[in-house]
């Protein structure tokens, strides 16, 4: 099976937009509707995840980003948590050629260490791989609790993404310890200084697993723009899409 991108909207901007891990594309269902008439977005499920549960890939973000390149036209690639990565290498890729790379409370490096002390806690990342076998379902509900705090209503917030990630089927456990992995060792901070491209940075002030001072040390390396969304958690796209369209627009209005 094939990796499934859905495309929506007649916008003249092309726009991948790349969630995170255990979801699906689906979660962006409010900034599909905000963006649709500015862009044509193609939304990805990463493999083993929604209606790519079956597919073959690995979950490996040069893999991804260059079935996801063979798919769809040069646009601008945004990566939300761990589909960060994934823009990222699409960004890092010189034959995928994108155009501009949109970064939502994603960040290069996502474990602290001591010289990244903006980063989560490695911890929390390792006890969720080893919870995972143990109790999956629980595991996935803490996670989607992490993501939720910080938000001004984190109740909704949680609602809607549990009904989100379960919506076209359970994520494949494989790719989910996968996602973990890529999470724990994953460092690409040496590589931001490299980046050719327009590049922007979206922070939630409230983000408890992403900090907005790892996006803004980003942005300053990449030479990007740096964006926080006063009240937003980790999802900014649920409760504060206006906000989220605000900080993007001037990334894509270069591509009009």
């Amino acid at each position: 099976m094939s990796l499934f991108i859905e495309t929506r909207g007649r916008g003249p901007v092309p726009l991948v937009l790349i969630h995170g891990w255990a979801m699906h594309g689906g979660v962006f269902a409010p900034l599909v509707e905000a963006l649709q008439d500015h862009c044509t977005l193609y939304v990805v499920d990463l493999p083993g995840h929604g209606r790519s549960r079956d597919c073959g890939l690995p979950l490996e973000p040069f893999a991804i980003a260059r079935a996801i390149a063979e798919a769809v036209p040069p646009a601008v690639w945004l990566g939300w948590s761990m589909g960060g990565l994934v823009a990222l290498a699409a960004a890092r890729e010189p034959t995928i050629a994108a155009r501009g790379l949109a970064m939502l409370c994603a960040t290069p490096k996502f474990v602290r260490g001591e010289d990244w002390p903006q980063g989560s806690d490695g911890a929390l990342v390792h006890q969720l791989a080893l919870d995972l076998e143990a109790d999956y379902h629980a595991t996935l509900e803490r996670f989607l609790a992490l993501e939720a705090m910080g938000s001004a209503d984190p109740r909704a917030e949680l609602r809607r993404l549990r009904d989100s990630v379960f919506a076209h089927g359970e994520p494949d456990l494989r790719v989910l310890q996968e996602g973990i992995a890529l999470l724990e060792h994953t460092d690409w901070r040496g590589e931001l200084a490299t980046l050719c491209l327009p590049n922007a940075w979206i922070a939630g002030r409230r983000d408890r697993l992403v900090h907005p001072d790892a996006m803004r040390w980003s942005a300053t390396r990449a030479q990007g723009d740096f964006h926080e969304i006063a009240h937003a958690g980790h999802a900014p796209f649920l409760g504060h899409v206006d906000a989220v369209v605000d900080a993007l627009r001037p990334l894509l209005e270069q591509f009009r």
